[in-house]
C-alpha cells in the first residue's frame, strides 16, 4: 500500500458560464495524488485531517468512491480550506487560499503506519502551515527511517510562505529523508537549487516536470533521462503534477517492469501520458487505468 499525506481542500474553479462563477471541486495536491493512485489501480490510503462540514463530507465521498483507504483520516469541526485558482491563457494556474483555522492544518502525528505500507508521499500546503507541518515533517523522518520509499513534491505556493529563506532551509533539511524528489520548473526556480545539489543531499532521484517540455529525471548514479510531453488540447493544468506523483509511485512500487534498475524512460513516459489526460479536462480529474491503457501505444 502507498500512503499519501497532506491537505484535502476545495478548489473554486472558474467556469465560463455564468461569467464570474466558481465551481467547487475536490482538490489539494495530496488529495489529488491519492485519488490518481486509486484510479490507476494502486492500493492507497489517505492520511490527513478533514473537516466534518459539507465540503469535508464531499472530499471523503470522492476518496471513498475511488477505493481509497480512509483509516488514517482524522476529522475535525474546523472549516475546509478553500483554494481559488486563476487560469492563464495556456491553462496554467496560480492560487489564492483561505486557510485560517481550517481542519487540514491541525493534523496530528499518527501512530506507526500499518505493516505492508511500501511508500509515503508528502507535499504542498501541508508542509508549510503549522502546526500540521511539523507533524508531517516528523512523519516523513520517521517512515524514511524504517525504510519506506518517500516522495516529496514541494509544489510551492508562494502566497502561503511567509518566510521564504526559512522555508528553503527547511526544505533542504528534508532531503536526507526523501527517496524521490519531484518538482516543477517553477518550484526549482523558486527554491534556487540544482538537481546535482539536491541529489547530493539525499534523494536517489530528482524528477523535474517542464510543462509542454516534458519530464526529466536525474539519478544518484549519474544517469539523466528525458521524455517529451504528450500533445493534447489543454483545458487546464490543475492536478497534472499530482497525477505525475501518482504515476511515479505506481510504477516504482510495482517494480517498474521487474527487479533490477528502474526503467526511468518507461516510468516517465507513463507519467507523461497520465498527466496529459488530466490536462484535457477541467479541474483535477486524473485518469483511470483503462483510459491510460487505451491512450498509450502498445510496445
Amino acid at each position: 500500500m502507498i500512503v499519501v499525506g497532506g491537505e484535502a481542500l476545495i478548489d473554486l474553479v472558474p467556469v465560463e458560464r455564468p461569467p464570474g462563477a466558481l465551481l467547487p471541486r475536490p482538490g489539494g495536491g495530496p488529495y489529488n495524488t491519492a485519488l490518481a493512485l486509486a484510479r490507476l489501480g494502486a492500493p492507497v490510503a489517505f492520511c490527513s485531517r478533514i473537516s466534518t462540514d459539507g465540503f469535508g463530507a464531499s472530499l471523503l465521498d470522492g476518496l471513498r468512491a475511488a477505493g481509497v483507504d480512509l483509516s488514517l483520516v482524522q476529522r475535525g469541526p474546523e472549516p475546509t480550506t478553500l483554494a481559488v485558482p486563476s487560469l492563464a491563457p495556456d491553462g496554467s494556474a496560480a492560487y489564492g487560499f483561505y486557510v485560517e483555522g481550517t481542519a487540514d492544518r491541525l493534523f496530528r502525528l499518527p501512530p506507526a503506519l500499518p505493516e505492508g505500507v511500501r511508500a509515503l508521499a508528502l507535499g504542498t500546503c501541508s508542509l508549510v502551515l503549522e502546526p500540521g507541518a511539523s507533524a508531517y515533517e516528523t512523519l516523513l523522518r520517521r517512515e524514511a527511517g524504517r525504510g519506506l520509499l518517500t516522495l516529496l513534491d514541494p509544489n510551492i505556493r508562494p502566497a502561503l510562505i511567509a518566510d521564504p529563506a526559512a522555508y528553503r532551509a527547511r526544505f533542504l533539511s528534508w532531503l536526507p529523508h526523501v527517496g524521490v524528489l519531484k518538482l516543477s520548473e517553477e518550484d526549482a526556480a523558486w527554491l534556487g537549487g540544482r538537481p546535482a545539489d539536491w541529489l547530493a543531499a539525499g534523494p536517489s532521484a530528482v524528477v523535474l516536470t517542464r510543462g509542454a517540455g516534458g519530464l526529466t529525471v536525474w539519478t544518484r548514479e549519474g544517469a539523466e533521462h528525458s521524455v517529451p510531453a504528450r500533445r493534447v488540447a489543454v483545458v487546464d493544468t490543475i492536478g497534472a503534477g499530482d497525477t505525475v506523483n501518482a504515476a511515479l509511485l505506481h510504477r516504482l512500487t510495482a517494480g517498474a517492469g521487474g527487479p533490477g534498475p528502474v526503467d526511468w524512460p518507461e516510468v516517465l513516459s507513463y507519467a507523461a501520458a497520465a498527466a496529459a489526460l488530466t490536462c484535457t479536462r477541467a479541474g483535477a480529474e486524473p485518469p483511470y487505468a483503462c483510459e491510460l491503457s487505451a491512450a498509450r501505444p502498445t510496445p
